[in-house]
């Protein structure tokens, strides 16, 4: 995968099963702490896990946002922790950040692409009413 600048938003979308919200959880905690710690190697954003599919995503889960410069140390992280993980820019085409620019650990899973904005629109910042980068 090719990083496009140290400074370009990212989210990754860590997905459990009831049966792993425990490791799920844990993973956040630790993903909090670096967050407070690491600087520009850590998350920007971590979520509230979410025990029931919302938006595009199948599964519960929760999403961290970060900058391309934390990817790979993060990308080693989740890759770590067992779980599927999409990762995915964000830019202003939300379609394609899910499908084609999208990274997959784990099991690639089936998103409900119905709900994401068409080709050349990206309103994730604006949908979640704050911006992190």
């Amino acid at each position: 995968m090719t990083l496009p600048s140290s400074d370009a938003p990212w989210h990754a979308h860590i997905y459990y099963q009831p049966h792993q919200r425990d490791r799920a959880a844990g993973l956040r905690e630790g993903l909090l702490a670096l967050r407070d710690t690491a600087g520009a190697t850590g998350p920007n954003f971590v979520g509230d896990l979410w025990d029931a599919p919302v938006g595009p995503h199948p599964l519960a889960q929760f999403e961290i946002h970060f900058l391309s410069g934390a990817l790979p140390a993060l990308r080693s992280r989740l890759a770590a922790a067992g779980l599927t993980v999409l990762i995915h820019p964000l830019t202003n085409d939300d379609l394609a950040d899910h499908t084609t620019l999208a990274d997959w650990i784990g099991a690639t899973l089936a998103l409900d692409l119905s709900v994401l904005d068409p080709p050349g629109v990206n309103q994730g910042v604006a949908r979640f009413g704050r911006s992190d980068f």
